[in-house]
């Protein structure tokens, strides 16, 4: 992808999201892109940058570190981590990055808390809720949600932002808003739980059901192949 599409790509992203946002009765400033750079060079996420985008989410640990360290130079850079966490990961995690997404257990909480170095503002995290019940994806149920968020709420060097989910797919628009409403309605009961907490994010939303997410309270939508186009295969 040449660098003139990036521009257009991202362009067409905005508008996108902007004309979502206004369809659903929003501020134009509700809700941002986080530009889901996986796979892609760091060349290509200088240009992104290049074009105002400040957001970039990460799946992959190394391959992550090592385009921070090619980026380093961009000090407004604002890195997500959105992928599976193991435990032998959160140090390098709670070390390099601003947010992360996929909590779903207290483990790993307890672990970037302790990991977080004091020089850094606290860890900004969202808990990924399994919002559609798959056995075969991540995420806590929504009936171990309150207990999970009990438990981050407590950590000292996390700032616990809201929630994160990945919807089953589906084709049709109007059953696409049922599980981000769900996750809307989790974090609405959240707040009320925690009113000391900065609950104010809603991590949902891609390519195939942005609309969706957006009408239903997304704050956080995540882009990739709308941005820098299709993903090389990974060995």
């Amino acid at each position: 992808m040449t660098e003139v599409a990036i521009d257009e790509t991202l362009k067409a992203a905005r508008l996108r999201l902007a004309r979502a946002l206004d369809a659903a009765g929003r501020p134009p400033r509700a809700a941002e892109l986080l530009a889901v750079s996986k796979t892609k060079p760091a060349a290509q996420i200088r240009k992104a940058h290049a074009c105002g985008q400040r957001a970039f989410g990460e799946n992959y640990l190394q391959e992550a570190l090592d385009k921070q360290q090619a980026l380093a130079d961009l000090d407004d850079i604002v890195w997500h981590f959105i992928g599976p966490l193991q435990s032998n990961k959160t140090r390098q995690v709670a070390e390099h990055f601003a947010w992360v997404h996929s909590i779903d257990r207290d483990k790993i909480a307890r672990r970037l808390s302790e990991q977080r170095p004091e020089r850094l503002p606290a860890l900004n995290v969202c808990l990924q809720v399994n919002i559609s019940d798959e056995p075969s994806k991540a995420g806590v149920r929504l009936a171990d949600l309150p207990a999970l968020a009990e438990a981050v709420v407590a950590l000292p060097r996390l700032q616990l932002r809201g929630l994160m989910a990945i919807p089953a797919p589906c084709d049709d628009s109007q059953r696409q808003r049922e599980p981000f409403a769900r996750l809307h309605d989790a974090l609405a009961d959240l707040q009320a739980r925690h009113p000391e907490a900065p609950l104010d994010t809603l991590s949902m939303g891609m390519s195939d059901d942005l609309e969706a997410a957006v009408a239903e309270g997304a704050t956080l939508v995540r882009l990739g192949t709308a941005i820098f186009g299709q993903r090389p295969p990974r060995d």
